[in-house]
């Protein structure tokens, strides 16, 4: 049996928009309702993944939600993950980022489950390395990766480029690794719109959605989507 991980990967040192995953939306910080989120994605470890100068101030977050968290390089984010992966004894990983408090814990549950019947369907050597839908909003998707294959990048990828930023040394290498990029689901598909949080423009954007969409629990891709049209905000 697979054992899988949600690993939520977060630091506080941004420059364009300083600490931000702990701006409020909708009186909650933006990690926590990344984590509330990600939790709708069935798996055995749910981990904040941070560098040591930002654990303190996160930690109470990750256990209101349910994470545990776990410290490793602030630079080296590839070694993080793979420390992580080491110490929770994974065999699937979903990776996000904590700078996206709309990530699609539905879309994520379907990518999941695309993987996992792929692997039952497959032998060892033709499973697949890496997956993600293509189509989704910019800040909603996840990654689903096969930690051996991350474990392997981990012993290759030299650039600071791939050692930051985790995956691109999969993905940028298909002659190494199975990649499968499907199309998001119908109802999720708007590559056009863009709800990650880098800047404070993506900030007040973010609040305007929150302030009309929100209502206690995590809202859906295709709720998003709905509320776009339906309120008429704007998508980029």
């Amino acid at each position: 049996m697979s054992r899988v991980a949600v690993f939520l990967q977060v630091r506080l040192d941004s420059t364009r928009l300083p600490q931000k995953a702990l701006l409020p939306l909708s009186g909650k910080p933006v990690v926590e309702l990344a984590m509330e989120a990600l939790k709708q994605i069935p798996a055995d470890a749910y981990a904040l993944v941070t560098d040591r100068e930002s654990y303190q101030a996160l930690s109470a977050h990750a256990n209101a939600a349910g994470f545990e968290t776990f410290i490793g390089p602030k630079e080296d984010v590839l070694q993080r993950y793979a420390n992580a992966i080491n110490y929770f004894q994974v065999d699937t990983l979903i990776r996000a980022t904590g700078d996206n408090p709309l990530v699609s814990g539905e879309c994520g549950a379907q990518l999941l489950e695309l993987y996992n019947e792929h692997r039952e369907e497959h032998p060892e050597e033709r499973r697949i390395d890496y997956c993600g839908f293509d189509g989704l909003p910019v800040g909603t998707g996840v990654e689903c990766v096969r930690a051996e294959a991350l474990l392997r990048a981990n012993r290759e990828a030299e650039s600071s480029y791939d050692r930051e930023h985790v995956c691109p040394y999969l993905y940028n290498h298909p002659d190494l690794f199975r990649i499968y990029r499907p199309l998001a689901p119908k109802e999720c598909f708007f590559p056009g719109m863009r709800v990650t949080l880098d800047t404070d423009r993506d900030y007040r954007r973010l609040q305007t959605i929150f302030n009309t969409l929100y209502s206690g629990e995590p809202i859906t891709t295709s709720e998003l989507i709905r509320g776009f049209s339906q309120h008429q905000m704007i998508a980029g």
